[in-house]
């Protein structure tokens, strides 16, 4: 995601996107807003009258009069404050929820070499500080941006409405007003998008220290972190101060030039007070609109870098929603016969680089059929391209060359949900994710009934220590799982493939992880369990797919033999080599 100079225009289409679902209640804010505007500028009427028809007159009746409207307007000004408030705080926090929701929905359809190119902690940066800066401006920065705009407009006009002569004076400081807050306005908004981008570095180091903290401390690594960890501090602190400072003199400045317009503008009214030129009680309204501009353009310079800020994270996050998956359902999906595919599976001259190394091929001119229910097995060198075929049948990605058949249908000529479908998939490194251990094997099928989940447990030897944890299938797991052992995991993993019941089954070193008693048991159920269905296995411990039906040896991104145990020893040197340094005693 490249870093831009924010543009203005994108953030408020941003947010006129989620605003516009509730522009009655955005209606009605306003409306509040504009009354609280008006009732605070006609206080100042009530000022002039308290003074000349009430202190001045002397008379009793007089000052009880002004007094109760001024006491009246006090009451309406703070009915209108409320409704403001509440009003633009709902929808403040009600646009924020639906930001979050659109990102988060649109980050699960982005294919993964999305995430390869962009940092996980970024992309929280922006789903959680980004968006809690919008909530900020929407729920109060924006609603008193247009409040003391309205109360500046508004005390010019009755400025010059009670003494044009004096109103001059504050006309002619206007332009002066202005020029500092669009000359430093712009430096911070792009000071701004620095700053969020620099914590979100932070955000990023601290997620990537405290996730891996066993291998940072077995290592003694903390003093390097630390000193790191320091320099991205520092940088992200570095860019804050040159913000802060530019908004510092953005305030100075305005607040000079305004109280400095304010003072000469009381020297010229006192002295036609003094010559009888203008009453005390007008003096005072003007004094008072005149405070009213003046602390209205004061707080418009600071949340103007608010809203300069805002544009820089609506950006980001607009950023995200712009975002384009490569991986897309065609305009006519096919679908397949039954909705459930026979388990066919072909490669026609695959070719596939991954997107960040183009110029390396990990998969080069690859050609391989696997018929329905069979077990094939691919055992190569690591690096060989094994685990980037799973990313292809998945359509993870797609080749830049060849295609991929499933029961004849070309894979991209289907719905990639309905073609995920057809896949049970055991990863190398298996997922778990936070929530009950039933939670967790229902993952692919998340109606399943207890019953099921229990039989898919069994059958993937993993019932037993389930039932020794504290709430049994209840027990809610860590992030990750933390707290099971590797091979706890994996048959957590391989229950959650089992209960899907898809009739194709991809197996990555699925039992890599096990410890000798654990890769028995499930070496003696995965005849039972693969019966049926297509099941294609990655393996580097050879004794574990001696009996699959045919096995495939991948080197370099080729297929360079295929055949059965036997048939491999005698025709692959290269399978010959790896069976010879596993079976050595043999």
């Amino acid at each position: 995601m490249a870093s831009t100079t924010p543009r203005p225009s994108r953030a408020l289409r941003l947010g006129w996107h989620f605003l516009r679902p509730y522009r009655r209640r955005l209606v009605l804010a306003l409306l509040a807003l504009v009354v609280t505007a008006g009732i605070t500028l006609s206080m100042g009427q009530g000022i002039r009258l308290l003074v000349d028809q009430g202190f001045m007159t002397g008379s009793v009746h007089q000052l009880n009069q002004t007094l109760g409207l001024f006491l009246l307007l006090v009451l309406a000004l703070a009915v209108g404050t409320f409704s403001r408030f509440y009003l633009v705080s709902w929808i403040g926090e009600r646009c924020v929820a639906d930001i979050r929701r659109a990102v988060f929905d649109h980050l699960l359809e982005l294919h993964p070499g999305f995430f390869e190119d962009n940092r996980s902690s970024e992309i929280q940066s922006r789903l959680t500080a980004d968006t809690t800066l919008l909530q900020s401006v929407i729920g109060s920065s924006l609603s008193m941006c247009l409040r003391n705009a309205l109360m500046v407009v508004g005390g010019v006009v009755l400025l010059f409405i009670t003494n044009p002569k004096l109103t001059s004076i504050v006309v002619v400081a206007l332009p002066v007003v202005l020029a500092p807050i669009l000359l430093f306005g712009r430096r911070v908004r792009s000071l701004s998008r620095q700053s969020q981008d620099r914590v979100a570095d932070v955000g990023s180091y601290v997620a990537e220290t405290l996730g891996q903290i066993k291998t940072v401390q077995a290592y003694t690594h903390q003093a390097h972190d630390r000193a790191l960890f320091a320099e991205t501090v520092e940088s992200a602190f570095a860019v804050a101060r040159q913000r802060i400072t530019q908004r510092a003199w953005l305030i100075t400045v305005v607040i000079v030039l305004v109280l400095g317009a304010i003072g000469a503008m009381l020297w010229v009214g006192g002295l036609d007070v003094i010559a009888g030129r203008m009453s005390g009680g007008e003096l005072a309204a003007f004094v008072f609109y005149s405070l009213v501009v003046g602390s209205a353009f004061g707080t418009l310079s600071e949340v103007i870098g608010e809203l300069q800020r805002a544009a820089g994270a609506a950006e980001r996050i607009a950023e995200l929603l712009a975002a384009q998956s490569q991986i897309l359902a065609p305009s006519s999906a096919r679908l397949l016969t039954g909705g459930r595919a026979r388990g066919c599976l072909t490669l026609q001259r695959v070719v596939f680089a991954y997107p960040s190394r183009p110029e390396h091929k990990a998969i080069d001119d690859l050609s391989l059929a696997i018929q329905a229910g069979q077990t094939l097995a691919l055992v190569g060198p690591s690096g060989a391209g094994k685990s980037t075929l799973f990313d292809l049948l998945l359509r993870f990605y797609d080749p830049q060359h060849g295609q991929i058949l499933l029961d004849d249908h070309p894979i991209d000529q289907l719905d990639p949900d309905h073609l995920r479908q057809q896949f049970a998939w055991v990863a190398q490194q298996p997922a778990l994710f936070r929530g009950t251990v039933a939670d967790n094997i229902a993952y692919g099928r998340p109606g399943a009934c207890l019953t099921d989940i229990e039989a898919a447990a069994r059958a993937a030897h993993a019932d037993g220590f389930i039932r020794q944890l504290p709430q049994g299938y209840q027990t809610c797991l860590g992030e990750g799982g933390v707290g099971l052992s590797g091979g706890q995991r994996q048959r957590l993993a391989i229950a959650r493939a089992l209960l899907v019941d898809a009739p194709i089954l991809l197996l990555d070193e699925a039992t890599s992880a096990l410890d000798a008693h654990s890769e028995h048991l499930i070496q003696q159920a995965l005849p039972r369990l693969m019966a049926g269905r297509t099941t294609v296995v990655i393996a580097h411990r050879l004794a574990t797919v001696q009996h699959a039906d045919r096995i495939a040896v991948v080197d370099q991104g080729k297929v360079v033999a295929t055949g059965t145990h036997s048939e491999l020893i005698e025709a692959s040197p290269l399978y010959a080599r790896l069976a010879a340094l596993q079976f050595t005693s043999a």
